[in-house]
């Protein structure tokens, strides 16, 4: 798999099914996928491999003796759900996901990499507005960082 990038607007239609871009499509091996919810209030999507991987290491690094550790699993790892990629392209997501994650019609589809983001798009300018002053921050974090 080649690395997963861009920023796309896409349509989630009354089924609950979005269109996942060619270009982000002919990155990927396969046509599953795996969603859960993210970290913010968007949806995760990841190719099974890397989501057996990411799975793997959220288990190793948490206790089921440890609330935090359970909340983090009960939050991310258990809503998981494999969707297969239909022959148009298009992905069904879950009616629960989709309700989590607050997708009306119009979305963003991001990938980041290793991944795919799906946010609903005024969500997403909200996140992004709210959050300028510490991407800022951050970056400036990433002073000594070189090309």
């Amino acid at each position: 798999m080649n690395l997963l990038t861009g920023q796309f607007q896409n349509t989630l239609d009354e089924k609950g099914r979005i269109s996942l871009p060619a270009r982000m499509r002919s990155e990927l091996s396969g046509t599953d996928l795996v969603v859960t919810q993210g970290i913010d209030k968007c949806l995760w999507l990841f190719p099974p491999l890397f989501w057996q991987e990411f799975s793997e290491k959220v288990m190793a690094s948490t206790s089921l003796f440890q609330a935090k550790s359970r909340l983090v699993q009960r939050r991310i790892l258990a809503p998981a759900q494999e969707v297969e990629i239909d022959r148009l392209g298009r992905i069904s997501i879950p009616q629960s996901l989709r309700e989590w994650a607050g997708l009306t019609r119009e979305c963003v589809i991001l990938g980041i990499t290793k991944y795919i983001e799906i946010w609903d798009s005024q969500e997403y300018r909200h996140y992004m507005d709210e959050n300028e002053k510490e991407f800022l921050s951050a970056t400036e974090q990433l002073g000594g960082l070189t090309l």
